[in-house]
């Protein structure tokens, strides 16, 4: 059986599950903002106690890879590759936008086989990190950066029902929502538990990451601000 941690930072929603055998047991998370570097391993830590366990006693570490939020990765990725590098555990590299159609479905509970589910993440102004997926979690339309206008989809939402979520989905909802086959599920779908089953496959598959060199996956080149601190350049 195995035992992951579940590390989920890459949007404002700060979350750490523990998996069992493809089962969440245990959980913390939050969605207060900008509590990334203060909340993770306090939430590790409060999961490991409840569970009984230690770091050392965790099969893997699994970790959002993104696209999203460029300072909630770095923690995210830096704070998972520090516990196997120290540890000497397995990394795993989950899709953010995955995770978030796997959310999706399970919060959707209609069985209906030719929904589609697109999760957006806000990547500024009407930009979105987003995919498309149908019910089974394939992805139809790959992970990109798009500008959400009135046109958005349409090919697809002339024929199919699209279910769009995440905080990216609410500032294009005046855009889309007057098209009959959108629908907007109004439900928080960020959750390290939604990186259950899919961490799970990927450690009996043995798909894991290389440790030393893996690097959040930010679809968009990090340019920082200048510093407002005389003497650094």
């Amino acid at each position: 059986m195995a035992t992951i941690l579940c590390i989920e930072s890459a949007t404002p929603i700060c979350s750490i599950a523990l998996v069992q055998n493809g089962i969440v047991t245990h959980i913390r998370e939050t969605d207060e903002l900008q509590s990334h570097a203060a909340s993770l391993m306090v939430f590790i830590q409060q999961v490991l106690i409840s569970a009984g366990l230690t770091v050392s006693a965790i099969d893997a570490i699994a970790v959002s890879k993104g696209p999203g939020s460029f300072t909630g990765l770095r923690i995210g990725v830096s704070t998972a590759k520090g516990l196997c590098f120290a540890q000497d555990k397995p990394l795993i590299g989950i899709g953010t936008l995955k995770s978030m159609a796997i959310g999706m479905i399970k919060a959707y509970q209609i069985s209906e086989t030719s929904l589609l589910f697109c999760p957006m993440i806000d990547a500024r102004r009407m930009e979105v990190y987003t995919a498309l997926y149908d019910i089974n979690a394939n992805e139809l339309i790959p992970v990109s950066a798009k500008i959400i206008d009135e046109s958005s989809f349409a090919k697809v939402l002339k024929n199919q029902t699209i279910v769009f979520a995440g905080d990216g989905s609410v500032k294009c909802r005046a855009l889309l929502e007057h098209h009959p086959n959108a629908c907007f599920l109004n439900q928080e779908i960020v959750s390290a538990a939604n990186m259950a089953s899919l961490s799970n496959d990927a450690f009996l598959n043995g798909l894991f990451e290389n440790v030393a060199y893996f690097e959040p996956y930010y679809l968009k080149d990090f340019i920082p601000g200048k510093s407002i601190v005389k003497g650094l350049h």
